[in-house]
């Protein structure tokens, strides 16, 4: 492997030199610098980015957390936060916590030992305070996406989701549904809380009835408890007409637990959520959704974190965004015939 003193070498002249080269600091006069740049190209030099950023204090690589890589949601926010950082000269590196608290932690320790300039972090819940207050004791700058967390003050990139979900009630109350059931993420995670909200807030202006038993509470990861909504199903009396779910996991699973149950959707059952399907939604448009701005959240939240990096030393308040949500109608909510 090429080093710095092998380039010193045939350069004629110091390590010291190179160094100050390939961290563009010192003065050096313009014809020294390029000398030592054909020499590094000649012999393919690459440089060490650990050992320089040991010596910058930076090594230009950030690193992203999400919940859930098989949601579409958070594969296009990856997508978004990996365009912004390679516009700004920055790597990405990500982690999938699968909504899990222990992995979560596991990956903040990776992140720890590599030394990466700052983290996009969608955290698993409420009980990532821990997690959020060891990077900032380490003084790791980080924007939260997609999630707050009580008890920690930073940067973070929201989608509307208390506007989201009155505008899906709305909706099915438009198409004469008055018995709307909810199934929900936990409510230990700020979306499903507002999520939650949104669908009381639709009931109330509406003059609607809050049934208890009509909001289901689970997880957003995937792979819920199919058992569990459909024994939920069976057991709420009167059936409800429609249903809401808090993303697109849930919606998927809520239609398979309808049709288990012997129904159909829209015909029995109509079902609406959060978050698009991604591609397959553009092949067959079925699921009616309110779609988030999931690039944005991505590319957004890393010009945050860059600002948060270059700008340490002054201190800036922190910035809350809030992405507008936008209602795509599809073929997934019937009308309900009034008699």
């Amino acid at each position: 492997m090429v080093t710095i003193y092998d380039i010193a070498k045939k350069a004629n002249v110091s390590a010291m030199t190179v160094s100050k080269v390939i961290n563009n600091t010192g003065r050096i006069s313009e014809k020294t610098r390029t000398k030592v740049r054909l020499v590094m190209e000649e012999l393919n030099y690459v440089p060490n980015q650990m050992a320089r950023g040991l010596v910058l204090q930076q090594t230009n690589i950030l690193f992203l957390l999400i919940t859930d890589i098989t949601n579409s949601f958070y594969t296009t926010l990856a997508r978004g936060a990996e365009d912004a950082a390679k516009k700004h000269g920055y790597r990405l590196l990500f982690g999938n916590s699968d909504e899990n608290l222990i992995k979560e932690s596991e990956y903040v320790d990776t992140i720890l030992g590599t030394r990466v300039d700052g983290v996009l972090f969608s955290p698993a819940g409420d009980r990532s305070l821990p997690n959020l207050e060891n990077l900032r004791m380490h003084k790791v700058p980080f924007v939260l996406l997609d999630r707050e967390v009580p008890g920690i003050e930073c940067d973070v990139v929201l989608g509307d989701s208390k506007e989201g979900a009155r505008q899906l009630v709305e909706h099915m109350i438009a198409y004469q549904h008055n018995l709307i059931a909810l199934i929900n993420g936990s409510l230990e995670v700020s979306s499903a809380r507002l999520r939650q909200q949104g669908y009381l807030d639709a009931h109330k202006l509406n003059d609607l009835l809050v049934r208890e038993d009509y909001m289901l509470e689970l997880s957003y990861e995937a792979h819920s408890d199919l058992t569990t909504i459909e024994n939920w199903l069976k057991a709420l009396s009167p059936q409800p007409t429609a249903i809401v779910a808090g993303n697109n996991v849930l919606a998927v699973e809520a239609i398979r637990a309808i049709l288990n149950c012997g129904l159909r959707v829209p015909e029995d059952i109509s079902v609406a959520c959060f978050d698009d399907l991604g591609a397959i939604s553009e092949i067959t448009p079925f699921l009616t959704v309110v779609a988030q701005q999931a690039y944005q959240f991505g590319y957004m939240g890393v010009q945050l974190l860059i600002e948060r990096i270059q700008e340490r030393e002054n201190v800036k308040p922190w910035k809350k965004i809030i992405l507008p949500v936008e209602l795509k109608v599809r073929k997934s909510v019937k009308q309900v015939m009034v008699e």
